[in-house]
């Protein structure tokens, strides 16, 4: 797995520090360079290597750009940038983390009130020392206080989407070690839950102390926290990074226990018990004839522990995906034989939601369609934002925009070796409506997306009937990121799971899982309340590049939380399936 999140993120605090001095156009160059860096498909350091030259390459990165990427990738940080921390030394991503703060409001209130932390945030805020810096109020105060905690949580647990790339790579490095005998990626990384608190991986070797010396050589290892013969921890890129050994007999019952959740763990033992047995992290024991069970943790007869399979089997069940290991009903399922056959990657065959730079995307249609097809997909659909208030600034497209750009999606479809649709994302109004499209315009487009942009603050209250107006709408096909959530950034707006997928599902309309990693919206809870009221869902990227195609495997898994199967998905179905819902 590449760098390249890793030094996207250093260019936006290089952006959000020069941002806090008042520097002016640099930010933004910055800003756009390491959304470029994040989007490009090889790797950033393999670029590095090869000098400044190579990296640019990259759309947006220019010959300064260039040669502080390769500063940062040979020596792991930047002059100028520690420069510029020394000049403010704020942990700026904690800070602007607050919705409402930005970096010149972080460098005030640095320069008034001395704040350099969450903590110092917070406090001064509680005193009521905000309010009274020049051009600052109560309110804005008050606005503080009222999202300081969702930024505090938020810098708890890291984006899915930075953790599993640090996960597979780590996971490939040990499997080339020749004292690993198995290795697998453990705990919620595994589940693929949308954030996660430190990558687990779970390791089978009889050479412990040789395991965690080779992690701490590591190359992406920035820190040693923990070496022993049964744990090591490292960080890498802020995460934390846990390796735990077990003998290759017992790896089976350890990946099951370590994959979690406690909940599923807590129902799988209460299962145990009712069969009088134990399961734990050592394997699956027959206590029948155990005095006192709790004795020890090897007591009994030991009826499985290499596998998970085994231990699933041992219990008198199929193994359960990890994905639906949440204790929402999945033991009961597996009991009873009703586990569902999951989405699988390889189903899904196009995308129904993709941007081009008509509107706020990288490329041209041509080849955002050729990128699809690259990719694998049968078909694509090109939606651009449409004009209205919270879409891409003033770039959204006007009726006649979209009449334009219909000509030249129908001349690309002529000679693309895909099916192409051409459609549009349109905004969701603070009443429901699909605003600023008119309606033989949206009724001409072969799909529309309706997404909510604007009216998004967590003080809006229950946004139920607005999303269900949405669905009901004649010409909508998708609700497009109903929550309108960005993880770790912005909440999700509050609405009734049950009544939207049960208008969604009456409507015919399909509820978009979206596929970004900052959003994964909606989320497998939601997601499986779609499921059971018979409402379809589309698994989409919202891909702005080519190289975002690739994120629909997280739309996938975030499906399979919902225990959605390929029948419950619009784009696992062929392009005349799509049509025939499409109509």
């Amino acid at each position: 797995m590449s760098r390249n999140n890793e030094v996207a993120g250093v260019l936006e605090e290089y952006a959000d520090l020069l941002e806090a001095q008042g520097v002016d156009y640099k930010p933004n160059t910055y800003r756009r360079a390491a959304s470029n860096v994040r989007d490009y498909p090889e790797a950033v350091e393999d670029l590095a290597a090869e000098g400044a030259d190579a990296v640019q390459r990259i759309d947006g990165v220019g010959e300064a750009i260039a040669s502080k990427v390769v500063e940062y990738v040979e020596t792991g940080e930047i002059e100028e940038l520690e420069a510029e921390r020394e000049k403010l030394p704020v942990d700026i991503e904690e800070l602007t983390a607050v919705e409402g703060v930005g970096p010149k409001t972080v460098r005030k209130l640095y320069d008034a009130l001395g704040v350099q932390t969450l903590d110092d945030l917070e406090a001064a805020a509680e005193g009521g020392e905000i309010q009274d810096v020049e051009g600052f109020g109560p309110k804005t105060e008050q606005n503080i206080l009222d999202h300081v905690g969702f930024a505090r949580q938020a810098q708890e647990r890291e984006l899915l989407g930075d953790g599993r790339p640090i996960a597979e790579d780590v996971r490939a490095f040990l499997a080339d070690l020749d004292e690993v005998d198995r290795v697998e990626v453990a705990g919620s990384t595994r589940r693929w839950r949308e954030t996660i608190g430190d990558v687990d991986v779970l390791v089978a070797s009889d050479a412990g102390e040789a395991v965690g010396e080779a992690l701490t050589a590591w190359d992406r290892a920035d820190e040693t926290l923990d070496l022993g013969p049964t744990k090591t921890s490292v960080r890498a890129n802020r995460l934390r990074v846990d390796i735990r050994v077990v003998v290759d007999e017992e790896f089976g019952a350890a990946l099951q226990y370590f994959t979690g959740s406690k909940d599923h763990n807590v129902t799988v033992r209460n299962h145990a018990i009712d069969q009088a047995k134990k399961v734990n992290e050592y394997g699956v024991f027959d206590v029948s004839e155990v005095d006192d069970p709790d004795a020890g943790q090897r007591v009994g007869e030991r009826l499985a522990s290499e596998t998970e399979e085994d231990v699933y089997d041992a219990l008198g069940l199929p193994w359960i995906p990890p994905e639906l290991r949440e204790d929402r009903g999945e033991v009961e399922a597996a009991a009873a034989g009703d586990l569902p056959d999951l989405l699988a990657d390889d189903d899904v065959r196009g995308d129904l939601h993709a941007h081009t730079e008509w509107s706020d995307g990288d490329l041209a249609v041509e080849e955002m369609v050729a990128g699809a097809a690259e990719f694998g997909h049968d078909y694509v659909a090109v939606t651009d934002h449409a004009e209205g208030p919270g879409v891409f600034g003033d770039s959204g497209l006007s009726d006649d925009d979209l009449r334009e750009q219909a000509e030249e999606v129908a001349a690309v479809r002529e000679d693309a070796a895909i099916d192409v649709f051409h459609g549009v994302e349109a905004n969701v109004d603070a009443d429901g409506n699909v605003g600023d499209v008119s309606d033989d315009v949206l009724a001409d487009l072969d799909v529309v997306v309706a997404s909510p942009h604007s009216g998004l603050g967590d003080d809006g209250g229950d946004q139920t009937e607005r999303l269900i107006a949405a669905v009901e709408h004649p010409h909508v096909d998708v609700l497009g990121h109903p929550s309108g959530r960005l993880i770790n950034d912005r909440p999700a707006m509050e609405f009734d799971p049950g009544a939207l997928a049960e208008a969604a599902a009456d409507a015919g309309t399909a509820l978009e899982v979206n596929s970004n990693p900052h959003r994964l919206d909606l989320w497998g809870s939601v997601v499986q309340t779609a499921v059971e009221a018979g409402a379809t869902v589309a698994v989409n990227t919202d891909a702005h590049s080519t190289s975002e195609y690739a994120n629909v495997e997280y739309g996938v898994h975030t499906a399979r939380r919902g225990w959605a199967e390929a029948g419950d998905v619009l784009n696992a179905r062929d392009a005349d399936g799509v049509r025939e819902f499409l109509d």
